[in-house]
């Protein structure tokens, strides 16, 4: 086997072994699933065993033979170190491109409107903006960094706190002139936007979790929209279509622009959840990626309230 096809057919095992389907590894690898079975049968025949148990039904399709489970750990950090060995030469080169992982809101609410000062500051590094709510893998899909939404624990990635928040009720302008409050319960009342784009058992604020922790214990019911995007509820509290649970850091734009006002600010929850920059150890000394960490980090420090 030539190194060229070894190199792609250990690709294609891999991303196939990871995803139980060759269909899946194809789609990740930008081929056809055809082409990723001939590469997976090509190094099967070189090897002289198999490497799948093919079942004819259920999700996972493919199952790893406990050989090719122990080569699977070796074979992935063989790629992985490739992978930035092509980072390193590409160091070198005038055309540098920095993918970077966020979630649609963060990008839509937090990231965009602040990245033309990184780019001011950093002109020779193109900014591959790689928005999904899912997690991505980042050797898979060749990702340099991120910022994720959570506890900070994601094998395999350092993660640096980049910003706490406070969970608190807003509206537009025009609606909260509309109504008249005096408690936070007498919100059960009101129309209620509700954010589920993150799983509540992680520890994400829903409307009953904030209503407990300003001590109103009823539970509350999904009137008006539920929406699985937070910018999304945000731009849906704007126009005037209910109260939303805000999240601090993607609401600060929208507050200080008078979009938004929030509601009882004496009241407020502390998210057990944050922003973390995360990326692969290995990478921690690329310049363009340690440039943008410390921006991301001093864009972070400039809007953090300063206390008295």
């Amino acid at each position: 086997m030539k190194s060229p096809v070894y190199l792609n057919a250990l690709r294609a095992f891999e991303a196939s072994a990871r995803h139980g389907s060759f269909v899946e590894a194809a789609a990740e690898l930008h081929v056809t699933a055809p082409a990723v079975g001939q590469l997976v049968r090509g190094l099967e025949e070189w090897i002289g065993a198999p490497l799948f148990y093919r079942t004819a039904t259920g999700k996972t399709r493919l199952m790893p033979t406990e050989a090719a489970n122990r080569a699977l750990p070796d074979i992935r950090e063989g790629l992985d170190r490739l992978s930035l060995g092509l980072e390193r030469l590409k160091e070198g080169s005038a055309g540098r491109v920095l993918t970077v992982t966020v979630s649609p809101a963060f990008a839509a609410k937090w990231l965009l409107p602040r990245i033309e000062r990184f780019q001011a500051r950093v002109p020779d590094v193109d900014i591959r903006l790689d928005t999904s709510l899912k997690l991505a893998d980042y050797a898979a899909q060749g990702i340099d960094i991120g910022v994720r939404y959570g506890a900070g624990d994601w094998p395999g990635l350092v993660s640096e706190e980049l910003m706490e928040e406070e969970v608190f009720p807003v509206c537009s302008p025009t609606l909260r002139a509309s109504l008249e409050l005096q408690q936070p319960d007498e919100l059960a009342a009101c129309t209620l936007i509700h954010d589920v784009s993150v799983d509540p058992s992680s520890g994400f604020f829903t409307w009953d979790a904030w209503f407990k922790t300003v001590g109103f214990t009823q539970t509350t019911q999904p009137r008006g929209l539920t929406i699985n995007n937070s910018a999304a509820v945000l731009q849906a509290a704007i126009d005037g279509r209910g109260v939303a649970l805000a999240r601090s850091i993607l609401a600060h734009d929208d507050l200080a622009a008078g979009r938004l006002v929030r509601l009882f600010p004496d009241r407020s929850a502390a998210s057990p959840l944050a922003y973390y920059v995360t990326y692969r150890p290995d990478f921690a000394g690329l310049p363009r990626l340690a440039a943008f960490r410390d921006w991301l980090f001093e864009e972070a420090l400039a809007e953090r309230p300063r206390s008295e």
